[in-house]
């Protein structure tokens, strides 16, 4: 078994698949925050992660909404 972290792209394709509004939720943090698509595969990673703990077979908005909320803490601690 894999660990969230370790998924390949193929893996992420299969298991990181967002709906409409949650795609639209990391489309604008990566237009505001500037994420690259390294830290794009890690938000989706993450909110992977965060749906697991949740119980929940999909990633849902909300999921996607505290994936990226957890990078912008990250970007704003190194800044300072």
């Amino acid at each position: 078994m894999q660990s969230n972290a370790e998924m390949t792209s193929r893996a992420m394709r299969r298991h990181c698949e967002l709906d409409p509004p949650s795609r639209h939720i990391l489309d604008q943090a990566l237009t505001h925050l500037g994420l690259s698509v390294r830290a794009h595969d890690r938000v989706l990673k993450v909110a992977r992660t965060i749906a697991d703990l949740a119980g929940s077979e999909r990633i849902q908005s909300s999921h996607i909404a505290e994936a990226v909320n957890y990078r912008a803490l990250d970007r704003a601690y190194f800044r300072t």
